[in-house]
C-alpha cells in the first residue's frame, strides 16, 4: 500500500481517542511555548527599573527570543522534514522550556538575553512540527477545528504569563514567574511515548513497525479498509532533487511562498509588538500596572475564544477571504485603542484586536499548512514563520523606539495597526490552492504490509 493511500485513510477516519491524546499533548506543548514567548512582556515593567533599561533596550531584549525563532523556524522545521518531526519537536520543548526557567537565574541584561534567544529556537522549531502532525493525523473534516485549537495554546499561555505574574511577582518576585516554565521538562518522557512520528517520515524509513503500531491504534481494523478501500489509490512518483526548501519555489508556488512570508512578517510586527508593549501602552496611558496586564488577558482571552471560532468558519465556508477580513477589522481596532474612552469600549476593543491579531495567526497557520505538499510542509510553515519572525523582532523594537520619543499614544496605537491592512492586501493576491497542488502528495516510498503480521 503505498504512502499517498495511506495518508487518504488518514483524511478520512473518524475521530478518535488517538486524536484526542494528539490534540490534547499538542495544546499542552504551545500553550507553554505561547507562556514563555510572552512572559517577557509581563516582567518588563519590572526589568526596566530593576536593571535601569531604556525602552529601546527593553524592546532589544524582547527581540533576541523572535531572533533565535527566526533560526529555529527555519532550521529545525527543514531538520524536521528529514530527520523525523516528533524528535524535533520534543528538542524544540527541551530548549524553549529549560532555557526560559534558566533566564530567571539572569543577574544582567546580557546572560538573560542569551537565554531568551536559545528559547527563541525552541520556540521556532515546535510551531511548525506540531502545525505538520496535527495536519498530517486530523481526519481532514475536523482539521482546521483542531489545528486552531491546539494553536489558541499561545492564547491560554498569554492569559497564563500575566495572571501568574499577578498572583506570585509581588509575593516571590519576577524570577518566580520564568521559572513556572520548567513543567514541561518533567513530562518529556510522557510525550516521547504518546506523540506518534510523522507517517511520511516512517514510511521514507520503511519503519514499518512503527507504522503498523500507530495505525492500529487510530483503527484497529485498518488493514481490511486500507485493502478494500484504498487499494486503487495510485502513488505518483517524484524524481525531483535538491533540498526541500528548494521545492517551495517550484510547481508555481514561488508567488504564493514570497507572498506568505510578507504576510507573516505583517502579522506577528503586530502580534509581538502588541504582546511586549500593551501593558507598557496603558500604563503610559494613566492605567495602574495591575489593570493594564489585565487588557493582556481580555487581548488573549478574545484571542482564545476567536480561534476556536475562526476554526469552525473556516472549516466551512474557507480561509482566505475570512482571514483578510479579519486583518482589516483587527488594523482598525487598534488604531481605535489610541483614542482614550470609557473602560468598557476600550476593553472590547481590545479583546476584538486579539481576534482579529492572534486569532488570524491560528488559522494563517492552519490555511498554509494545508497549502502545502506534505514533503515540504514543515519546511513550507516553518519558512514563513522565520521570516515573519523578522516582523516579530521589530516589533518590541518600534514600540521601544515609539515610547523613547515620546510619540502620542494614539499614533503608538496607528503604527501597529498599518500591518494589518498590508497583511490583508498581501493576502490577496495569494493564488487558490488548486488541486493540483494538493492532491499530487508525491512520495517514492511504497510501503507493503504482510498479511501474516
Amino acid at each position: 500500500m503505498n504512502v499517498y493511500a495511506l495518508q487518504r485513510f488518514l483524511d478520512e477516519s473518524k475521530f478518535k481517542r488517538f486524536h484526542y491524546h494528539l490534540v490534547f499533548w499538542c495544546l499542552f506543548i504551545i500553550s507553554f511555548e505561547g507562556y514563555d514567548l510572552v512572559v517577557y512582556g509581563s516582567v518588563v515593567p519590572v526589568l526596566i527599573k530593576e536593571w535601569s533599561l531604556s525602552p529601546i533596550q527593553a524592546g532589544v531584549i524582547g527581540s533576541y527570543g523572535l531572533f533565535g525563532m527566526m533560526f529555529g523556524s527555519i532550521i529545525l522545521s527543514m531538520l524536521a522534514d528529514r530527520f523525523g518531526r516528533k524528535k524535533l519537536l520534543i528538542v524544540s520543548v527541551i530548549f524553549f522550556s529549560g532555557f526560559t526557567t534558566l533566564s530567571g537565574f539572569a543577574n544582567d541584561p546580557v546572560w538573560f538575553s542569551w537565554c531568551r534567544f536559545l528559547a527563541g529556537i525552541g520556540f521556532g522549531g515546535a510551531l511548525p512540527t506540531v502545525i505538520t502532525l496535527l495536519t498530517e493525523y486530523i481526519p481532514k473534516e475536523k482539521r482546521n477545528k483542531a489545528i486552531t485549537l491546539v494553536l489558541c495554546g499561545n492564547q491560554v499561555g498569554g492569559m497564563l504569563a500575566p495572571a501568574v505574574t499577578v498572583l506570585f511577582m509581588s509575593s516571590i518576585g519576577w524570577r518566580s514567574v520564568l521559572w513556572f516554565s520548567i513543567i514541561p521538562l518533567f513530562l518529556i518522557p510522557l510525550m516521547n511515548k504518546v506523540l506518534p512520528e510523522s507517517i511520511h517520515f516512517l514510511t521514507r524509513n520503511e519503519k514499518l513497525d512503527a507504522i503498523e503500531k500507530t495505525f492500529y491504534k487510530i483503527d484497529k481494523s485498518y488493514r481490511a479498509k486500507l485493502k478494500s478501500e484504498y487499494n486503487d489509490v495510485k502513488d505518483v512518483e517524484d524524481k525531483s532533487t535538491g533540498m526541500f526548501i528548494s521545492k517551495l519555489f517550484k510547481n508555481k508556488l514561488a508567488l504564493s511562498t514570497f507572498l506568505f512570508c510578507a504576510v507573516y512578517f505583517m502579522s506577528l510586527l503586530m502580534i509581538y509588538g502588541l504582546n511586549t508593549w500593551l501593558p507598557k501602552l496603558m500604563e503610559q496611558s494613566g492605567y495602574p500596572l495591575v489593570s493594564s496586564l489585565s487588557f493582556a488577558i481580555t487581548l488573549n482571552g478574545g484571542a482564545l475564544v476567536g480561534t476556536i471560532l475562526l476554526g469552525i468558519i473556516a472549516d466551512r465556508k474557507g480561509s482566505k477571504k475570512l482571514l483578510m477580513c479579519m486583518y482589516m477589522l483587527g488594523a482598525v481596532c487598534l488604531a481605535l485603542l489610541g483614542i482614550k474612552g470609557n473602560t468598557f469600549f476600550l476593553y472590547s476593543l481590545v479583546g476584538i484586536t486579539g481576534v482579529c491579531t492572534m486569532g488570524a495567526q491560528s488559522l494563517l497557520n492552519a490555511f498554509v499548512s494545508q497549502y502545502y505538499p506534505n514533503d515540504v510542509r514543515s519546511t513550507g510553515i516553518g519558512l514563513a514563520n522565520g521570516v515573519g519572525r523578522l516582523g516579530g523582532m521589530l516589533g518590541p523594537t518600534l514600540g521601544g523606539m515609539l515610547l523613547t520619543f515620546n510619540i502620542s499614544m494614539s499614533l503608538c496605537f496607528i503604527t501597529f495597526a498599518l500591518p494589518g491592512v498590508f497583511a490583508c492586501i498581501f493576502l490577496f493576491f495569494v493564488k487558490k490552492n488548486s488541486t493540483t497542488v494538493s492532491l499530487t502528495y508525491k512520495e517514492n516510498i511504497q510501503v507493503h504490509f504482510n498479511d501474516s503480521k
